[in-house]
C-alpha cells in the first residue's frame, strides 16, 4: 500500500531535438563533465606550488590528455557494459556491442578505459604517470555528478522500494516507490567526494605523486559500494552472493587500489615518479 511517495518530476531526457538529431542530457553530462573538469586540471598544473614548487607538466599537456580521456571513458564503460552487466545479450546480439547510443555504460569500465589511456598518453609525453592520474582525480567526481543526475533525469538506475517521505515512483520503476539512488550517489560520488579532493589539495596531497588518485579510488569505492545499499541492481544481473551486487564487487578493487596508491606514496621521495 503506499501512503506516500513523491511523483517523478517531468523531465524529458531530451533536451533539444534538432530533426533526427536529439541532444540528451546523458551525453550533455558527459560533456559537461569532460570539460570542466579539463578547465580544473588545467587550473591545476598551472600552480606549481600545488605541486610543491615544479609542476609536472604543462596546461597545454591537458588538451591532448582530454581527447585520450574521452575515448577511454566512451570505449572502456561500453565494454565494461557488456563484460559485466550483459554478456549474455551481446554475445547473441554482437553487432549491438558498439551502439553507444542504446544505452549501457558501465563506470567501472569507463575507469578501467580512461586508467589506460592516460598511463599511454603519459608515457608517450614523457609524463609522471601518477602525477597525471592525481589531477584526474581530483576532477573526476565533476563528471560522476553530473552523470548521475543524468541517471535521476532519465529515470534510470532507480532504487529499492522504500517508504521514505522522499520517494520517487519513477515511470519505468513500477507503481512503487523508490529510493532515488541516483541523487543519493551524486551528493556521495560527486559533491562530497569533489570537497574531500580540493581539502586534500589544499593540504598538499599533489606533493606526494599517487596520493590524490589513491583518495579518489577510496571515496569513490567507499560511496559507491554504499550507494548499492540503495539502489536497485540490474534485473539480467540481479543480486549475487551475500546480497551482494556486482557494483559492489566491482568497487572492491578501486578501494584496494587507493590504499595501495596512498601507501606507496608514503614512502620516502627518491626521484621523480613514474
Amino acid at each position: 500500500m503506499i501512503t506516500f511517495a513523491l511523483p517523478f518530476p517531468a523531465l524529458d531526457p531530451v533536451l533539444i531535438s534538432i530533426g533526427p538529431l536529439a541532444i540528451r542530457w546523458y551525453a550533455l553530462a558527459y560533456i559537461f563533465g569532460l570539460l570542466l573538469g579539463w578547465q580544473l586540471a588545467r587550473h591545476l598544473v598551472s600552480r606549481p606550488a600545488l605541486w610543491g614548487g615544479t609542476s609536472p607538466m604543462r596546461p597545454a599537456d591537458l588538451d591532448d590528455a582530454l581527447f585520450w580521456a574521452t575515448f577511454g571513458v566512451i570505449l572502456g564503460g561500453r565494454l565494461g557494459y557488456v563484460l559485466f552487466y550483459n554478456f549474455g545479450y551481446f554475445l547473441q546480439h554482437p553487432a549491438e556491442m558498439l551502439m553507444v547510443w542504446k544505452g549501457g555504460m558501465s563506470f567501472h569500465g569507463g575507469l578501467a578505459g580512461t586508467l589506460l589511456a592516460l598511463v599511454l598518453f603519459a608515457r608517450s609525453r614523457g609524463i609522471a604517470v601518477l602525477s597525471l592520474l592525481d589531477v584526474a582525480g581530483v576532477v573526476a567526481p565533476i563528471g560522476l555528478l553530473f552523470g548521475r543526475i543524468a541517471n535521476f533525469i532519465n529515470g534510470e538506475l532507480w532504487g529499492r522500494p522504500s517508504d521514505a517521505p522522499w520517494a520517487v515512483i519513477f515511470p519505468s520503476g513500477g507503481n512503487v516507490p523508490r529510493h532515488p539512488s541516483q541523487l543519493y550517489e551524486a551528493a556521495l560520488e560527486g559533491l562530497l567526494l569533489f570537497a574531500v579532493m580540493l581539502v586534500c589539495v589544499r593540504l598538499g596531497a599533489l606533493e606526494r605523486p599517487g596520493r590524490a588518485a589513491g583518495i579518489f579510488g577510496i571515496g569513490y569505492g567507499l560511496g559507491r559500494i554504499t550507494g548499492e545499499f540503495f539502489r536497485e541492481p540490474d534485473p539480467q544481473v540481479g543480486y549475487l552472493a551475500f546480497g551482494t551486487t556486482m557494483g559492489m564487487l566491482l568497487s572492491l578493487p578501486v578501494v584496494l587500489g587507493g590504499v595501495l596508491l596512498v601507501v606507496l606514496s608514503l614512502r620516502p621521495r627518491t626521484g621523480a615518479a613514474s
